[in-house]
Protein backbone atom coordinates (compact mmCIF):
# COMPACT_ATOMS: atom_id res chain seq x y z
CA UNK A 1 0.00 0.00 0.00
CA UNK A 2 2.97 2.35 0.46
CA UNK A 3 3.42 3.05 -3.27
CA UNK A 4 -0.25 3.95 -3.55
CA UNK A 5 -0.01 6.43 -0.66
CA UNK A 6 3.09 8.08 -2.20
CA UNK A 7 1.29 8.78 -5.52
CA UNK A 8 -1.75 10.11 -3.66
CA UNK A 9 0.42 12.51 -1.64
CA UNK A 10 2.08 13.90 -4.82
CA UNK A 11 -1.29 14.60 -6.44
CA UNK A 12 -2.81 16.32 -3.44
CA UNK A 13 0.15 18.34 -2.09
CA UNK A 14 -0.84 22.09 -2.44
CA UNK A 15 2.71 23.37 -3.02
CA UNK A 16 3.20 20.99 -5.93
CA UNK A 17 -0.02 22.14 -7.60
CA UNK A 18 0.84 25.82 -7.07
CA UNK A 19 4.38 25.40 -8.45
CA UNK A 20 3.12 23.64 -11.58
CA UNK A 21 0.59 26.38 -12.18
CA UNK A 22 3.25 29.06 -11.89
CA UNK A 23 5.51 27.23 -14.35
CA UNK A 24 2.66 26.88 -16.85
CA UNK A 25 1.75 30.59 -16.58
CA UNK A 26 5.40 31.54 -17.01
CA UNK A 27 5.70 29.54 -20.23
CA UNK A 28 2.54 31.12 -21.68
CA UNK A 29 3.72 34.63 -20.73
CA UNK A 30 7.14 34.02 -22.34
CA UNK A 31 5.56 32.85 -25.59
CA UNK A 32 3.17 35.82 -25.69
CA UNK A 33 6.01 38.32 -25.11
CA UNK A 34 8.22 36.78 -27.81
CA UNK A 35 5.31 36.67 -30.24
CA UNK A 36 4.52 40.35 -29.80
CA UNK A 37 8.14 41.48 -29.67
CA UNK A 38 9.42 39.38 -32.58
CA UNK A 39 11.98 36.60 -32.55
CA UNK A 40 15.67 37.29 -32.99
CA UNK A 41 15.58 34.88 -35.93
CA UNK A 42 13.26 37.13 -37.96
CA UNK A 43 13.85 40.60 -36.51
CA UNK A 44 16.39 42.66 -38.52
CA UNK A 45 19.38 44.00 -36.61
CA UNK A 46 18.73 47.39 -34.94
CA UNK A 47 21.07 49.12 -37.42
CA UNK A 48 19.09 47.93 -40.47
CA UNK A 49 15.72 49.29 -41.54
CA UNK A 50 13.51 51.32 -39.28
CA UNK A 51 11.58 54.50 -39.97
CA UNK A 52 14.75 56.50 -40.68
CA UNK A 53 15.60 54.28 -43.68
CA UNK A 54 12.32 55.01 -45.49
CA UNK A 55 12.50 57.85 -48.03
CA UNK A 56 9.48 59.36 -49.71
CA UNK A 57 9.60 61.33 -52.96
CA UNK A 58 6.72 63.35 -54.41
CA UNK A 59 7.49 62.71 -58.06
CA UNK A 60 4.45 64.66 -59.25
CA UNK A 61 5.95 67.85 -57.80
CA UNK A 62 9.38 67.33 -59.41
CA UNK A 63 9.84 70.11 -61.96
CA UNK A 64 11.92 70.39 -65.11
CA UNK A 65 11.16 73.88 -66.33
CA UNK A 66 12.50 76.99 -68.03
CA UNK A 67 13.10 78.34 -64.52
CA UNK A 68 15.58 75.59 -63.70
CA UNK A 69 17.98 78.00 -61.99
CA UNK A 70 15.33 79.67 -59.81
CA UNK A 71 13.62 76.37 -58.95
CA UNK A 72 16.96 74.79 -58.00
CA UNK A 73 16.34 71.85 -60.30
CA UNK A 74 18.89 69.05 -60.14
CA UNK A 75 20.94 68.30 -63.25
CA UNK A 76 22.80 65.10 -64.07
CA UNK A 77 25.65 65.61 -66.55
CA UNK A 78 26.68 62.33 -68.19
CA UNK A 79 29.79 61.75 -70.28
CA UNK A 80 31.01 58.57 -72.01
CA UNK A 81 34.78 59.07 -71.99
CA UNK A 82 37.46 57.29 -74.00
CA UNK A 83 40.01 60.11 -73.78
CA UNK A 84 40.49 62.81 -71.17
CA UNK A 85 40.90 66.36 -72.45
CA UNK A 86 41.95 69.10 -70.04
CA UNK A 87 39.90 71.59 -72.07
CA UNK A 88 36.76 69.50 -71.59
CA UNK A 89 37.29 69.35 -67.81
CA UNK A 90 38.10 73.05 -67.47
CA UNK A 91 35.01 73.95 -69.50
CA UNK A 92 32.86 71.65 -67.32
CA UNK A 93 34.15 73.26 -64.12
CA UNK A 94 33.42 76.74 -65.51
CA UNK A 95 29.71 76.01 -66.00
CA UNK A 96 27.99 78.53 -63.74
CA UNK A 97 24.89 76.53 -62.89
CA UNK A 98 25.14 75.94 -59.10
CA UNK A 99 27.53 73.03 -58.69
CA UNK A 100 25.66 71.80 -55.61
CA UNK A 101 22.75 71.04 -57.97
CA UNK A 102 24.90 69.10 -60.45
CA UNK A 103 25.86 65.43 -60.31
CA UNK A 104 28.42 64.04 -62.74
CA UNK A 105 28.59 60.57 -64.25
CA UNK A 106 31.33 59.05 -66.42
CA UNK A 107 31.80 55.69 -68.09
CA UNK A 108 35.14 54.60 -69.54
CA UNK A 109 36.07 51.59 -71.67
CA UNK A 110 38.36 48.81 -70.57
CA UNK A 111 41.83 48.66 -72.08
CA UNK A 112 44.95 50.82 -72.27
CA UNK A 113 43.27 53.98 -73.56
CA UNK A 114 40.53 53.71 -70.95
CA UNK A 115 43.09 53.22 -68.20
CA UNK A 116 44.99 56.35 -69.23
CA UNK A 117 41.79 58.41 -69.33
CA UNK A 118 40.67 57.03 -65.96
CA UNK A 119 43.92 58.00 -64.25
CA UNK A 120 43.62 61.60 -65.46
CA UNK A 121 39.92 61.80 -64.63
CA UNK A 122 40.38 60.50 -61.10
CA UNK A 123 43.19 62.99 -60.58
CA UNK A 124 41.02 65.90 -61.74
CA UNK A 125 38.01 64.78 -59.69
CA UNK A 126 40.06 64.37 -56.51
CA UNK A 127 41.62 67.81 -56.90
CA UNK A 128 38.26 69.48 -57.51
CA UNK A 129 36.25 67.67 -54.85
CA UNK A 130 38.82 68.40 -52.14
CA UNK A 131 39.23 72.03 -53.21
CA UNK A 132 37.04 75.07 -52.46
CA UNK A 133 33.52 73.99 -51.57
CA UNK A 134 31.89 76.39 -54.06
CA UNK A 135 33.51 74.49 -56.95
CA UNK A 136 32.61 70.98 -55.85
CA UNK A 137 29.87 68.99 -57.55
CA UNK A 138 27.15 67.29 -55.51
CA UNK A 139 28.28 63.81 -56.55
CA UNK A 140 30.65 62.15 -59.02
CA UNK A 141 30.18 58.59 -60.29
CA UNK A 142 32.76 56.79 -62.43
CA UNK A 143 31.97 53.49 -64.16
CA UNK A 144 34.12 51.10 -66.18
CA UNK A 145 32.85 49.02 -69.08
CA UNK A 146 33.69 45.35 -69.21
CA UNK A 147 34.96 45.70 -72.77
CA UNK A 148 37.36 48.03 -74.64
CA UNK A 149 36.29 50.45 -77.38
CA UNK A 150 35.64 48.48 -80.59
CA UNK A 151 37.82 50.93 -82.58
CA UNK A 152 40.80 53.12 -81.72
CA UNK A 153 40.13 56.71 -80.77
CA UNK A 154 42.00 58.44 -83.58
CA UNK A 155 39.59 60.45 -85.71
CA UNK A 156 40.02 58.54 -88.98
CA UNK A 157 39.31 55.11 -87.48
CA UNK A 158 36.52 56.40 -85.27
CA UNK A 159 34.59 57.91 -88.16
CA UNK A 160 35.15 55.24 -90.80
CA UNK A 161 31.82 54.14 -92.26
CA UNK A 162 32.66 50.45 -91.80
CA UNK A 163 33.15 50.94 -88.06
CA UNK A 164 29.98 52.87 -87.34
CA UNK A 165 27.48 50.13 -86.54
CA UNK A 166 29.76 48.38 -84.04
CA UNK A 167 31.09 51.63 -82.57
CA UNK A 168 27.72 53.24 -82.08
CA UNK A 169 26.18 50.06 -80.72
CA UNK A 170 28.90 49.99 -78.06
CA UNK A 171 28.33 53.69 -77.37
CA UNK A 172 24.60 53.10 -76.92
CA UNK A 173 25.25 50.34 -74.38
CA UNK A 174 27.65 52.60 -72.50
CA UNK A 175 25.13 55.45 -72.43
CA UNK A 176 22.37 53.18 -71.13
CA UNK A 177 24.57 51.68 -68.42
CA UNK A 178 25.62 55.14 -67.29
CA UNK A 179 22.08 56.50 -67.31
CA UNK A 180 20.41 53.64 -65.42
CA UNK A 181 23.16 53.63 -62.78
CA UNK A 182 23.17 57.36 -62.01
CA UNK A 183 19.67 58.80 -62.46
CA UNK A 184 17.79 59.23 -59.18
CA UNK A 185 14.47 60.48 -57.87
CA UNK A 186 15.69 64.08 -57.52
CA UNK A 187 16.99 64.40 -61.10
CA UNK A 188 15.09 66.94 -63.23
CA UNK A 189 17.39 67.18 -66.26
CA UNK A 190 19.99 64.96 -67.92
CA UNK A 191 22.67 66.72 -69.97
CA UNK A 192 24.65 64.43 -72.26
CA UNK A 193 28.00 66.12 -72.86
CA UNK A 194 30.65 64.38 -74.97
CA UNK A 195 34.18 64.24 -73.59
CA UNK A 196 35.59 65.98 -76.66
CA UNK A 197 33.35 69.05 -76.31
CA UNK A 198 35.91 71.57 -75.12
CA UNK A 199 34.09 74.89 -75.43
CA UNK A 200 30.53 75.89 -74.53
CA UNK A 201 28.90 78.99 -73.06
CA UNK A 202 29.22 79.00 -69.26
CA UNK A 203 25.42 79.19 -69.17
CA UNK A 204 24.99 75.97 -71.19
CA UNK A 205 22.75 74.23 -68.63
CA UNK A 206 20.29 77.05 -68.05
CA UNK A 207 20.34 78.08 -71.74
CA UNK A 208 19.17 74.65 -72.87
CA UNK A 209 16.72 74.23 -69.99
CA UNK A 210 15.22 77.68 -70.70
CA UNK A 211 13.58 76.28 -73.86
CA UNK A 212 11.60 73.86 -71.67
CA UNK A 213 11.65 71.15 -74.35
CA UNK A 214 11.67 67.41 -73.60
CA UNK A 215 14.75 66.99 -75.83
CA UNK A 216 16.98 69.75 -77.18
CA UNK A 217 20.44 69.72 -78.70
CA UNK A 218 23.06 72.38 -79.44
CA UNK A 219 24.84 72.66 -82.80
CA UNK A 220 28.34 71.16 -82.70
CA UNK A 221 31.12 72.90 -84.65
CA UNK A 222 34.91 72.73 -84.70
CA UNK A 223 37.53 75.50 -84.70
CA UNK A 224 40.49 75.25 -87.08
CA UNK A 225 43.09 77.39 -88.80
CA UNK A 226 43.50 77.77 -92.54
CA UNK A 227 46.05 80.01 -94.25
CA UNK A 228 46.72 81.69 -90.94
CA UNK A 229 43.04 82.49 -90.34
CA UNK A 230 40.79 81.20 -87.54
CA UNK A 231 37.72 79.48 -88.95
CA UNK A 232 34.90 77.20 -87.86
CA UNK A 233 33.23 74.27 -89.60
CA UNK A 234 30.27 71.96 -89.02
CA UNK A 235 31.17 68.80 -87.11
CA UNK A 236 28.20 66.74 -85.88
CA UNK A 237 25.74 65.61 -88.56
CA UNK A 238 23.47 63.46 -86.40
CA UNK A 239 20.89 66.22 -85.83
CA UNK A 240 18.58 66.31 -88.82
CA UNK A 241 15.11 66.62 -90.31
CA UNK A 242 14.09 63.51 -92.23
CA UNK A 243 13.67 63.35 -96.01
CA UNK A 244 11.59 61.32 -98.44
CA UNK A 245 14.82 59.86 -99.81
CA UNK A 246 15.93 58.57 -96.40
CA UNK A 247 12.50 57.13 -95.69
CA UNK A 248 12.54 55.25 -98.98
CA UNK A 249 16.08 54.01 -98.25
CA UNK A 250 14.88 52.54 -94.95
CA UNK A 251 12.04 50.72 -96.72
CA UNK A 252 14.51 49.09 -99.11
CA UNK A 253 17.00 48.07 -96.40
CA UNK A 254 17.51 44.73 -94.77
CA UNK A 255 16.29 44.28 -91.21
CA UNK A 256 19.72 44.79 -89.59
CA UNK A 257 20.94 47.66 -91.75
CA UNK A 258 21.20 51.24 -90.50
CA UNK A 259 21.22 54.68 -92.12
CA UNK A 260 24.22 56.83 -91.21
CA UNK A 261 24.55 60.53 -91.80
CA UNK A 262 27.46 62.52 -93.17
CA UNK A 263 28.80 59.91 -95.63
CA UNK A 264 28.87 60.43 -99.39
CA UNK A 265 28.24 56.70 -99.90
CA UNK A 266 24.85 57.15 -98.24
CA UNK A 267 23.21 60.31 -99.59
CA UNK A 268 19.99 60.85 -97.63
CA UNK A 269 19.23 64.47 -98.60
CA UNK A 270 18.07 65.16 -95.08
CA UNK A 271 18.13 68.70 -93.72
CA UNK A 272 21.20 68.73 -91.48
CA UNK A 273 21.10 71.18 -88.56
CA UNK A 274 24.88 71.56 -88.86
CA UNK A 275 24.35 73.51 -92.09
CA UNK A 276 21.50 75.68 -90.76
CA UNK A 277 23.81 77.89 -88.70
CA UNK A 278 23.69 81.58 -89.67
CA UNK A 279 26.20 83.81 -87.96
CA UNK A 280 24.55 86.65 -86.06
CA UNK A 281 21.09 85.06 -86.02
CA UNK A 282 19.13 84.42 -82.83
CA UNK A 283 20.88 81.74 -80.76
CA UNK A 284 17.50 80.70 -79.32
CA UNK A 285 15.95 79.91 -82.71
CA UNK A 286 14.47 76.39 -82.58
CA UNK A 287 14.25 73.68 -85.22
CA UNK A 288 12.10 70.55 -84.94
CA UNK A 289 14.28 67.48 -85.49
CA UNK A 290 13.81 63.80 -86.31
CA UNK A 291 17.34 62.78 -85.31
CA UNK A 292 19.68 64.17 -82.66
CA UNK A 293 23.37 63.99 -81.88
CA UNK A 294 24.68 63.47 -78.37
CA UNK A 295 27.48 66.04 -78.19
CA UNK A 296 25.46 68.48 -76.03
CA UNK A 297 22.00 66.99 -75.61
CA UNK A 298 19.60 68.09 -72.85
CA UNK A 299 16.79 65.69 -71.91
CA UNK A 300 14.07 66.03 -69.31
CA UNK A 301 14.62 63.21 -66.83
CA UNK A 302 11.01 62.10 -67.16
CA UNK A 303 11.66 61.27 -70.82
CA UNK A 304 14.23 58.71 -69.70
CA UNK A 305 11.97 57.56 -66.86
CA UNK A 306 9.32 56.76 -69.46
CA UNK A 307 11.73 54.14 -70.80
CA UNK A 308 13.34 56.00 -73.69
CA UNK A 309 16.93 54.89 -74.04
CA UNK A 310 19.61 54.59 -76.72
CA UNK A 311 19.00 51.53 -78.92
CA UNK A 312 22.15 49.48 -79.44
CA UNK A 313 20.39 47.65 -82.27
CA UNK A 314 18.77 48.87 -85.52
CA UNK A 315 15.57 50.65 -84.48
CA UNK A 316 13.67 51.67 -87.62
CA UNK A 317 17.15 51.52 -89.22
CA UNK A 318 18.55 54.02 -86.73
CA UNK A 319 20.91 53.49 -83.81
CA UNK A 320 22.15 55.24 -80.64
CA UNK A 321 21.22 58.96 -80.40
CA UNK A 322 19.29 59.01 -83.68
CA UNK A 323 17.44 55.89 -82.58
CA UNK A 324 16.78 57.64 -79.26
CA UNK A 325 15.04 60.52 -81.06
CA UNK A 326 12.95 58.05 -83.07
CA UNK A 327 11.93 56.14 -79.95
CA UNK A 328 11.05 59.39 -78.20
CA UNK A 329 8.87 60.49 -81.10
CA UNK A 330 7.03 57.16 -81.08
CA UNK A 331 6.14 57.92 -77.45
CA UNK A 332 5.02 61.48 -78.18
CA UNK A 333 8.18 63.47 -77.37
CA UNK A 334 9.37 65.92 -80.04
CA UNK A 335 13.09 66.67 -80.35
CA UNK A 336 14.41 70.18 -81.03
CA UNK A 337 17.71 71.72 -82.07
CA UNK A 338 19.32 75.15 -81.76
CA UNK A 339 21.08 75.76 -85.10
CA UNK A 340 22.69 79.04 -83.99
CA UNK A 341 23.75 77.94 -80.51
CA UNK A 342 27.26 76.54 -80.95
CA UNK A 343 29.44 74.25 -78.88
CA UNK A 344 32.90 73.25 -80.08
CA UNK A 345 34.53 69.86 -80.60
CA UNK A 346 38.20 69.14 -80.02
CA UNK A 347 40.26 69.43 -83.20
CA UNK A 348 42.79 66.62 -83.61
Amino acid sequence: MAPYKARRNIRTRPTTIFGGALFFIGVIFYLIVRSSDGSDAVRPPPSVGGASSIKRYQMNTLSASWRSFENKEHVLILTPMARFYDQYWNNLVRLNYPHELIELGFILPDGREGNAALAKLEDAVKKLQTGPKRNRFAKVTILRQEFPSPVTQNERDRHALSAQKERRSAMAKARNSLLFTTINAATSWVLWLDSDIIETPETLVQDLAAHNKPIIVANCYQRYRENGLDKIRAYDFNSWVDSDTAQQMSKDMGEDEIILEGYSEMATYRTLMAYQYIEGNDVHEELELDGVGGTALMVKADVHRDGIMFPSFPFYHLIETEGFAKMAKRLGYQSYGLPNYLVYHYNE
